[in-house]
């Protein structure tokens, strides 16, 4: 009896692992997704933005923080993207100034 357990005590852990891997794998395709959208919909305001994504969001939203200078002026701005997880549309938030908010976001 204690075989039976030990052996499906095992097999389960040996079943958790995939999931586990695939799951992580899902998570970066969603962050890469909310990147992807999020840049280009400030692909207008922004030259050379950078950018840093939640890697799990809201319930609803992906999220993530984009910073560079304001395409055809000087400065530093950043802005708020959420994108809807349902239906996949990102929306850019108002402009942010240096004087309301400083993000630095390493390069990568």
């Amino acid at each position: 009896m204690i075989r039976l357990f030990a052996a499906l005590a095992i097999s389960s852990l040996c079943l958790a692992v995939p999931a586990l891997a695939s799951s992580d794998d899902a998570w970066a395709e969603f962050a890469a997704k909310v990147e992807t959208k999020c840049l280009a919909a400030a692909a207008d305001m922004l030259e050379k933005p950078t950018i840093a994504v939640d890697p799990f969001g809201t319930e609803s939203y992906g999220v993530a923080v984009l910073s560079g200078k304001p395409r055809g002026a000087e400065g530093s701005v950043s802005y708020l993207c959420v994108m809807d997880k349902k239906t996949e549309t990102a929306e850019i938030g108002s402009e942010l100034g240096a004087d309301t908010l400083t993000v630095t976001i390493p390069a990568k």
